[in-house]
């Protein structure tokens, strides 16, 4: 079949290796003249199979509340005269209750693990290198009260099948010896030794790059104007020059975007835009900064080693379609970054970034049919795009090619 896949970031490019690969005749369509270039682009770079409970959690309204007024808060709310920003806050209120929240980290733990394994399998069919590190994630805690709950949380984690193992501060410095400057300040960490980091920018392009060699044509500087319909079917995606885009299947992978033009053809799925940040900071000899990938829980922020450059990651804005960089919180990531390491490379140097992460508000993606049999979803997968991507394409050429994914999701319109 002729398949046009929407959306040319980690997500869209996974799903067309996994096309290509069963045999179909692909096109991917995407506004940059790259692959990668928004929400891939700087990401924090965390494969995290283990993380699988999502932001919405008993525990975070009362973070929230706790943060409201802070600009350089975790998770910051403005709220807009935007329906769609309301019925998403109210929603991710619901997926919060005890019974949501277990029901969600199920189906995300679920996805985590098969992506991992396809992940695994098309870094040893391909050879494909992107600076990955294979040592795990470390969370750190420094208050004795949340390493207690991490401890709590990651006995019900391992019940998904996640490997987890709890460390003192002297084992997480052992583990990483760049934290020893804040040994007396850590209370513990939680080790998660099959995870992985890796830079996603990177990875994303050289599969481009064997994707093109497979034979899938990419269809660079088409931005998509709309999504045409006839007959209870999609009959083509129009771009802004007026070119029809045809095929017999379409991918929805533009993300944050989707719902803008899923919206006009009748579709509505519960994906809002998180505005996430980025530092980079380029490291030199000498330099002490951390080679294995850490999540530093209290602050909300992932920090991975990228060859020469560390990355750190996180927070979380609800602030529609905006992508302006906000100085405020990128500086609270440098701050943050050298308390934890003083010596890792300039703070004035830091390259900062800003993303749009498609969100749901239970922190499941929308995989899947919809009510137009030729066009499918793959969107909505938060924080967790670069952790569920390969999983999620190989499930999506597995529905297109008519087949059941071999993974226990819930998939849409099954």
């Amino acid at each position: 079949m002729k398949i046009a896949v929407l959306g040319a970031g980690v997500v869209g490019v996974t799903s067309a290796w996994y096309l290509a690969r069963a045999g179909h005749e692909v096109t991917v369509v995407d506004r940059q003249d790259a692959a990668a270039m928004e929400t891939t682009f700087a990401n924090g770079g965390q494969i995290s199979t283990s993380h699988a409970e999502p932001w919405a959690n008993p525990g975070t309204p009362k973070q929230v509340l706790k943060w409201l007024g802070r600009e350089d808060s975790p998770m910051l709310f403005r709220l807009r005269a935007d329906p769609h920003q309301w019925a998403w806050g109210l929603a991710f209120l619901r997926e919060c209750l005890p019974a949501r929240t277990r029901a969600n980290a199920a189906q995300i733990a679920a996805i985590n693990r098969y992506s991992r394994a396809q992940l695994l399998a098309l870094r040893a069919e391909t050879g494909i290198r992107y600076e990955q590190q294979t040592d795990g994630i470390l969370r750190i805690y420094e208050g004795r009260e949340s390493l207690d709950e991490a401890v709590a949380a990651a006995s019900l984690e391992r019940l998904h099948g996640v490997d987890l193992r709890v460390l003192t501060a002297a084992a997480c410095v052992e583990l990483e010896p760049a934290l020893a400057a804040r040994t007396g300040r850590i209370a513990g960490g939680v080790h998660a030794p099959g995870d992985e980091s890796g830079d996603a920018h990177m990875f994303t392009q050289d599969l481009a790059r064997l994707c093109a060699a497979r034979g899938v044509r990419f269809r660079y500087g088409g931005s998509i104007r709309r999504i045409e319909t006839t007959g209870g079917r999609v009959s083509s995606v129009r771009l802004e020059n007026g070119e029809a885009i045809e095929a017999d299947t379409y991918v929805m992978a533009l993300g944050s975007y989707s719902p803008l033009l899923l919206r006009p053809i009748g579709i509505s799925i519960p994906v809002y835009p998180l505005k996430g940040y980025s530092i980079t900071i380029a490291l030199a000899e000498g330099d002490v900064a951390p080679h294995i990938s850490l999540s530093d829980v209290g602050h909300k922020l992932v920090m991975s080693r990228l060859g020469d450059r560390l990355r750190v990651a996180g927070t979380a804005e609800l602030t529609g379609y905006n992508t302006d960089i906000n100085e405020v919180r990128c500086r609270a990531i440098v701050r943050r970054t050298f308390e934890l390491f003083p010596r890792a490379g300039r703070p004035e140097a830091a390259q900062f970034w800003a993303g749009l992460r498609p969100a749901t508000p239970g922190g499941v993606p929308c995989i899947g049919r919809t009510r137009y049999p030729n066009l499918m979803l793959n969107t909505g997968h938060g924080t967790l795009g670069w952790t569920m991507a390969c999983g999620s394409g190989a499930a999506i050429a597995d529905i297109v090619s008519g087949k059941k994914p071999d993974l226990d999701f819930r998939f849409m319109g099954a």
